[in-house]
């Protein structure tokens, strides 16, 4: 809480105005994200669309040495603060920003001029700078016709203990060169290959200071009326190793090394598309990516939105009701508390490449893993990939589950013909995705009790799902809708999600009728009956969620209570693992 106040505090100067202005310095990238383009402009040479042949060439086209060469350059630029100079051609802000935009048209000649290379620019006071610009460039996609648009994302600036230092040295190589080099790679990597949607890479300016960057894009794209489809924002992406302090849910104690796991944050939990987009971004991996992978990668869906007291580029975006998610390093070196005592590197001078370990002047240990950040792209790219290719999302389902079996209907107008069926009941993922083949009515076995959540997706003749709908609930022997119970029970507190749980969890209820009431909690409590945390809650009809953050290093089985002006409905059992 201390942490989460202190941001307030210190970010309330920026929160009390707006961008304006907001404006792309060349405009055929507004006009591209419109749909307002002829394809053949920017078409291919030779022309790569199929979906199987993209996902086998990412591994390689992706390269650990690439994303090297760009963060040992970002961080020569010795302090990335958004009100750092921009004037100077070796250092600061302008120079960073100016060295990415030309990086973006080298890739772009090297790829037949298939991307468009922009500025984002807006007016805003930030550290006593009034205008500040994002950097981008797109790839058009070859269906304007049906315009949608996905973004990746990774903001550029850095910071040390204060928020506009803009003369301490600020490499910010975790925090986050990684990210931006990682959105420069995948546009390198990515402009060879033609996709029916648009793909924008977006390096990000101002985060630091309140997502300022992302939020300058995400109102220019609900005033400009884009149809942002997917988000995708990298932030911390490149480290392994543990600090002494992380913001939770992080990593296990000082100098863990974790190379094989990734976290992806988003909001919400039932029906949320944000952790629907998460979960297509898993799904894809392991069918597309993990078969042939030489280095497994364990995806984890995370329940909160961030880390605990944090934010990140994604957030502006969901605010605006655009899909959207973030990728972080299952390990990170420090909370950025930067309070007495603090010895990480996150937030301070010491977020550098690495050590000298043999004293020849030259860095030769590092701390961000290249090829660990490689494969994170990878992740990034094949979902982007999947997602650009603009398959038809179904505009409706139904659901009816009777005894062990339920019967799915879809309505489908695009009339694409294949179709998965994704089920899921305590966790943050998918436990089964059906194929449904040659109809839109389907029978598929199901456990005969406990609450299902159902969604559906369609698939293209080259075997690619479109994204998913959202959820709907669906409860032994009824249509989907609300959970069934006996007539007279009118609240149902319902099981945790997920459980065991790592760090936070969803508690929700079932309400069929509001009742007349005072007030309302979920009671947390350990075994020996010690409460350990109160969350008030406001009944509505229908389903109740609130998201229950634990902490972090303390395992055992715990008990929630929902109570009703004092008194207890329903209690149930959950088990924290971590």
């Amino acid at each position: 809480m201390k942490i989460r106040l202190l941001i307030l505090a210190i970010l309330s100067p920026f929160l009390l105005s707006a961008q304006t202005n907001i404006l792309t310095t060349n405009p055929l990238a507004e006009q591209i994200m419109l749909g307002n383009y002829d394809p053949a402009d920017y078409a291919a040479g030779t022309v790569i669309t199929d979906p199987a042949q993209i996902a086998s060439e990412l591994p390689v086209q992706i390269r650990p040495d690439s994303l090297k060469s760009y963060i040992i350059r970002l961080s020569e630029f010795g302090n990335r603060n958004t009100g750092a100079d921009t004037l100077s051609n070796t250092t600061g802000i302008g120079a960073a920003r100016r060295w990415v935009h030309q990086q973006f048209e080298t890739f772009s000649a090297q790829n037949e001029s298939r991307l468009v290379v922009s500025y984002l620019q807006f007016d805003r006071s930030i550290c006593s700078v009034g205008q500040h610009r994002n950097i981008m460039a797109l790839l058009p996609g070859s269906n304007p016709a049906d315009n949608g648009v996905i973004l990746i994302e990774g903001h550029i600036d850095s910071r040390c203990s204060e928020v506009c230092d803009t003369a301490c040295v600020a490499e910010g190589v975790e925090d986050n060169a990684s990210g931006t080099a990682l959105v420069m790679e995948l546009a390198r990597a990515m402009a060879r290959y033609t996709f029916e949607n648009t793909i924008v890479f977006m390096v990000t300016i101002g985060e630091e200071q309140g997502l300022l960057g992302a939020d300058a894009f995400a109102e220019f794209a609900l005033l400009k009326d884009i149809p942002l489809r997917a988000v995708l924002n990298n932030d911390v992406i490149g480290g392994i190793i543990c600090g002494n302090t992380s913001s939770p849910p992080s990593c296990p104690g000082l100098n863990d090394v974790d190379s094989t796991s990734v976290r992806l944050f988003s909001f919400g939990g039932f029906n949320s598309r944000h952790k629907q987009l998460s979960r297509f971004i898993k799904l894809e991996y392991q069918e597309n990516i993990l078969p042939q992978a030489a280095v497994p990668m364990n995806v984890r869906i995370m329940s909160p939105e961030d880390r605990t007291g944090r934010g990140g580029d994604h957030i502006p975006f969901r605010q605006r009701s655009f899909a959207a998610m973030r990728f972080t390093a299952a390990n990170e070196h420090g909370d950025a508390s930067n309070g007495a005592g603090y010895t990480d590197r996150q937030h301070t001078s010491d977020d550098v490449l690495g050590v000298d370990t043999d004293g020849d002047n030259v860095v030769d240990s590092f701390f961000v893993d290249f090829n660990y950040l490689a494969r994170n792209a990878v992740v990034n790219a094949n979902a982007a990939a999947i997602a650009a290719r603009n398959v038809p999302v179904p505009t409706d389902f139904t659901g009816m589950r009777n005894g062990n079996q339920l019967t799915v209907n879809i309505t489908d107008p695009a009339n694409v013909g294949v179709y998965r069926v994704a089920l899921r009941s305590i966790t943050n993922d998918w436990d089964t995705v059906y194929t449904l083949s040659g109809a839109t009515t389907g029978f598929f076995p199901v456990n005969p009790t406990g609450t299902l959540f159902l969604s559906v997706a369609s698939v293209d003749a080259e075997d690619a799902e479109s994204l998913f709908t959202g959820e709907k609930i669906i409860s032994p022997s009824v249509a989907a809708g609300e959970p069934a119970g006996e007539a007279e029970q009118n609240i149902r507190l319902l099981q945790n999600r997920p459980n065991p749980f790592d760090e936070a969890t969803w508690l929700s209820f079932w309400v069929n009728e509001v009742p007349v009431y005072r007030a309302a909690e979920l009671q947390i409590s350990d075994m020996q009956g010690k409460i350990v945390q109160r969350l008030p809650v406001q009944l509505k009809q229908g389903l109740n969620e609130a998201l229950y953050t634990h902490g972090y290093g303390v395992r055992g089985t715990f008990a929630f209570t929902l109570l009703i002006d004092g008194r207890p409905v329903d209690t149930r059992q959950m088990v924290f693992a971590n």
